[in-house]
């Protein structure tokens, strides 16, 4: 009775076991990730000649845009304040979050986000952009 006990007991503990577990059906991974929010992170390097208040004007362009495009969830911005010196001198970090991707596909094509990013032009060394899905 000892021996059927302990293999009921080592059976038990592979069925719950991670590797042993059954798998989300893809369709089912798909539809979480659609359902998750989607992040959107935008960092900015600006010319040596841009001034300070064009600057600013871009940084509250940016900042308007929540108030424009329904589609964005949550929007937050800052300027770079590394400790290690690693941002390669990106100076500006604006992090927009959609309910989902959707939301992004949306937003890229809308004409106050094209106007924005017409304000951009010959003012910006490098753009970094970093889109994903939070887990």
């Amino acid at each position: 009775m000892k021996i059927l006990s302990f293999i009921a007991f080592l059976l038990l503990g592979l069925c719950l076991h991670p590797c042993f577990a059954e798998k989300p059906a893809k369709a089912e991974t798909e539809s979480a990730a659609s359902q998750a929010p989607f992040r959107h992170a935008v960092f900015f390097r600006f010319k040596k000649e841009v001034s300070d208040e064009e600057i600013a004007k871009i940084e509250e362009a940016f900042a308007a845009l929540p108030e424009k495009i329904k589609e964005i969830k949550d929007f937050e911005w800052g300027t770079s304040e590394s400790v290690e010196g690693l941002n390669d001198d990106f100076t500006h970090c604006f992090f927009v979050t959609f309910e989902n991707k959707a939301g992004l596909e949306v937003y890229i094509p809308h004409p106050d986000h094209k106007a924005f990013v017409a304000l951009l032009k010959d003012k910006l060394d490098k753009v970094f952009v970093f889109d994903y899905t939070a887990k």
